[in-house]
């Protein structure tokens, strides 16, 4: 999409602190961090939410949250959470599928 700006971060026209990234998705620290570690996966195939998941995509979003544990390997957290807003209804701000990994805070519930 021409303005989402998770498809822009994801072409590098705007700089992000990248922590993951392979040939299906990228991940990165939340600008408006809700916890001490607040890293967005962010699939590079633009779907505007859960919603529009299609069955072809079965794969990507199982991805999406094997991404998340390996991640969460890698920065050796005991315990996370998980996220995906879905819709404006449900907390969604960016129109772009993504999943929220936090950790490291006593106010995770306000995701």
């Amino acid at each position: 999409m021409e303005n989402c700006i998770f498809c822009k971060i994801v072409k590098g026209e705007i700089p992000c602190i990248k922590v993951f990234e392979n040939e299906s998705f990228v991940a990165f620290n939340d600008i408006s961090p809700k916890a001490k570690i607040h890293i967005l996966v962010v699939p590079k195939k633009h779907i505007e939410s859960v919603k529009e998941l299609e069955v072809d995509d079965e794969k990507l979003a199982g991805e999406l949250i094997m991404n998340a544990k390996q991640i969460a390997k890698e920065k050796n957290l005991e315990g996370y959470k998980l996220a995906i807003n879905v819709g404006k209804e449900g907390g969604q701000i960016v129109g772009h599928l993504h999943l929220h990994l936090l950790s490291g805070d006593a106010n995770m519930n306000s995701i």
